[in-house]
């Protein structure tokens, strides 16, 4: 990947993936940070812009991409991100928490949904998120507000939080990463000059602005057969899941019923899912429907559920993903829940005979429960857990 130093950010093009270097003779300084060299921006915040904020010229969303009650998110494939605002804590109203990241975001949004005119105002969005080394940056795109299977009451949208008994609102947005790998220098200098539409303006970007078409970075995994350490995560899902098998270990029936929770959590459009009775389950732990299309005009599709409380470093093999591609009905698809991971030679047979099965691995369980319940590690977990799935001795 290509990697820009500190003494030439000054002149260097935006290149999506690229990472931006700090300086390396000062790395405990804020001024030590590229962006405000890189973008003639802020050198704090999730959001930073240059011009006011009132009118921004031009708007940088930074991110870390880990923090727990705020979990941005990059769907690399399909070329959207899922970023929350910057009022974070209680004690400020919606739009007056922060530094005035969620007041910009009410603005662009609200311009977004207007004419071409409107949108003419909104600034580029240059989204970056945490490098590996010191202050470094990772350069992951351009964006713009919404997408293109979102309206406009659903890409913007202002959600509750609490901390320590006080409620407060935050806002979650939704944008699309335009298919623009790389930004000229000119361009940049053009927007600080306030000629976003000129002659170096990218395609994509300037499509968007007359039309409001959407054309996203879309990124496809080149392999879906994802390796043990992939499946089982990070070092801090890693542990949130050896907390799991830990708790469920002598009780893989109460493992069913969380496993019906966490299936539920993963995806919105799971409408039902009614466990089956151990003694006559077919093979099945469990059967549920999945929505698909509009709430008005949908068809749902049975799935099956299949709940396995494995060792972490265990495996599953082949016969465990046989069982339960047989016991698959004609238009079903099955949800492999697991503590542990799926072997690699059972992977590949997944994949490449393209069964309809979805692998929830250790790792996936730990982010699902941990995005969704905010909890802070593999402690907070098991005291959740005996309050909500108790083990009986």
């Amino acid at each position: 990947m290509t990697n820009i130093s500190f003494s030439n950010l000054e002149n260097a093009p935006l290149i999506v993936d690229a990472t931006y270097e700090s300086d390396r003779n000062n790395t405990k300084v804020i001024s030590s940070e590229p962006l405000s060299r890189l973008t003639k921006t802020g050198n704090q915040g999730g959001f930073r812009f240059s011009g006011t904020k009132a009118s921004p010229k031009l708007v940088v969303l930074y991110t870390t991409l880990n923090e727990i009650d705020w979990p941005d998110f990059i769907d690399y494939e399909n070329g959207l991100l899922y970023y929350y605002g910057d009022n974070r804590k209680p004690g400020s109203e919606l739009h007056t928490g922060g530094r005035g990241g969620n007041e910009i975001l009410r603005t662009i949004f609200a311009l977004s949904h207007g004419t071409a005119a409107d949108r003419a105002q909104v600034p580029p969005l240059l989204v970056f998120s945490k490098g590996n080394k010191h202050r470094d940056v990772i350069f992951r795109g351009l964006a713009v507000p919404g997408a293109s299977h979102l309206d406009s009451t659903s890409d913007l949208v202002a959600i509750w939080k609490s901390i320590g008994g006080k409620r407060f609102q935050n806002y979650k947005a939704v944008f699309t990463i335009l298919d623009i790998s790389r930004i000229n220098r000119k361009w940049l200098n053009a927007i600080n000059n306030g000629d976003t539409l000129g002659e170096d303006c990218p395609k994509p970007f300037r499509a968007w602005v007359k039309k409001h078409h959407f054309a996203p970075l879309k990124a496809p995994p080149v392999t879906r057969i994802r390796t043990q350490q992939e499946q089982a995560g990070t070092d801090f899902q890693q542990r949130i899941g050896q907390a799991i098998y830990e708790h469920f270990k002598d009780d893989p029936i109460k493992f069913e019923e969380f496993s019906a929770f966490i299936v539920e959590k993963m995806d919105s459009n799971v409408t039902s899912l009614e466990l089956t009775r151990p003694s006559k389950d077919g093979g099945r732990d469990g059967i549920g429907q999945y929505r698909i299309g509009k709430t008005q005009n949908c068809i749902h599709v049975d799935f099956a559920l299949e709940a396995k409380c494995y060792e972490p470093s265990s495996g599953l093999g082949v016969k465990i993903l046989s069982r339960l591609i047989s016991r698959l009905r004609h238009r079903q698809f099955g949800v492999l829940v697991t503590t542990s991971f799926l072997g690699s030679q059972a992977y590949q047979e997944l994949v490449e005979d393209r069964h309809p099965i979805v692998i929830c691995s250790g790792g996936d369980v730990a982010d699902i429960l941990t995005k969704t319940v905010r909890l802070r590690g593999a402690r907070d977990t098991s005291a959740w857990l005996r309050e909500h799935f108790p083990i009986k001795k």
